[in-house]
């Protein structure tokens, strides 16, 4: 039988170092990984999802999606047909973002957010000396952010921000954490939960995500 592929896409700015714990049975899957490229100027999600989806070279693949990259797989999913779409710690629809981002749309205010501190995670290391919480976290930036472009940040914060889509697929499956704080889960609906997960469960919830993706990806029916 062919494996089946399953392509990854990793969150806003991430480079696909964020999977390196993820594993699935070699003798089922083959695992692919997409990567952030830089926008075009006042480029769409659809136009950009449209180059992202060129990288893709099999029939009927799996896509999975972090965070931002959630909602760009669900894009893609529009332009070729897929197995199935699995989303990590995102939203599958606008209604699903919390409060602040709503505000954030309303006002405008991503217009201000500090992406040029995010550019400059290295110096903010040095800054952040003796203060651990914030070192362990900047440490996990400079490991898994791949993209420290201005131009790339301030529109994937604006992108995600005015994302247009209002009704969710209900063919796309949702794993979530419970306690996840930038998508707080009392703002989505029908997703499979995560006990303790946060938004960076990828990372530190790989045994849980390696020991049920399997079974998500392959059974017709998704509620665990």
């Amino acid at each position: 039988m062919d494996r089946i592929p399953v392509y990854f896409m990793p969150g806003l700015a991430a480079s696909p170092k964020i999977f390196e714990n993820i594993k699935l049975p070699e003798d089922k899957f083959e695992m692919f990984y997409l990567e952030w490229c830089l926008p075009e100027n006042n480029e769409s999600i659809v136009d950009y999802a449209a180059r992202i989806v060129k990288n893709i070279k099999h029939e009927n693949p799996v896509l999975i999606g972090v965070s931002f990259g959630g909602v760009l797989v669900q894009e893609m999913a529009k332009l070729i047909k897929t197995r199935k779409v699995i989303i990590i710690s995102s939203v599958k629809c606008n209604t699903e973002f919390p409060r602040r981002m709503k505000f954030a749309k309303m006002t405008r205010a991503y217009r201000f957010f500090p992406t040029g501190l995010m550019v400059k995670v290295d110096w903010l290391g040095k800054v952040a000396v003796g203060n651990n919480m914030i070192s362990k976290r900047l440490n996990l930036y400079e490991k898994f952010l791949s993209v420290r472009d201005k131009k790339y940040l301030d529109w994937a914060f604006k992108t995600i921000i005015n994302w247009d889509r209002c009704e969710p697929d209900t063919s796309v499956v949702h794993i979530h954490g419970d306690a996840d704080e930038v998508f707080p889960p009392k703002y989505v609906k029908d997703y499979i939960p995560v006990k303790g997960g946060t938004h960076i469960m990828i990372i530190n919830k790989y045994k849980w995500l390696n020991e049920n993706l399997p079974q998500i990806i392959l059974q017709e029916n998704t509620k665990l």
